[in-house]
């Protein structure tokens, strides 16, 4: 159990900081992000937005009990995460971009999955 907890917080918190990482410069409406998302096709409007959202579910995984809310924070980790995933697929040939979302894809399931093997409901 020491080592499920463990690797639950090693995962948990390398994935909320890419989360947050990434989520800042939408919150602060950085040129860069505002241009790439609008560039796939979403309003500006929308930017800042999915930056606060992802910064709140982010911190939502890192507190201890709200297992309800961090039920939801993960499920809206994952929309965000596959909807970018979709969304460069859709507007432009597969690149590298691709695996930098795929990868927060991999530590969100990993990070869940301790979550649930950590207070005991199984899968």
């Amino acid at each position: 159990m020491k080592n499920v907890n463990i690797w639950y917080w090693v995962v948990t918190i390398i994935f909320a900081a890419f989360m947050i990482f990434t989520a800042v410069p939408n919150a602060i409406q950085e040129p860069e992000s505002v241009k790439f998302i609008t560039g796939l096709g979403y309003p500006a409007y929308f930017v800042p937005f999915i930056g606060v959202a992802k910064i709140i579910g982010s911190i939502a995984i890192l507190i201890p009990g709200l297992r309800r809310i961090k039920e939801w924070a993960y499920a809206g980790l994952f929309f965000d995460l596959s909807a970018a995933v979709y969304s460069i697929a859709s507007t432009s040939e597969l690149n590298w971009q691709i695996i930098f979302i795929i990868l927060p894809i991999i530590f969100l399931f990993a990070s869940y999955f301790l979550w649930h093997k950590k207070i005991g409901t199984g899968s």
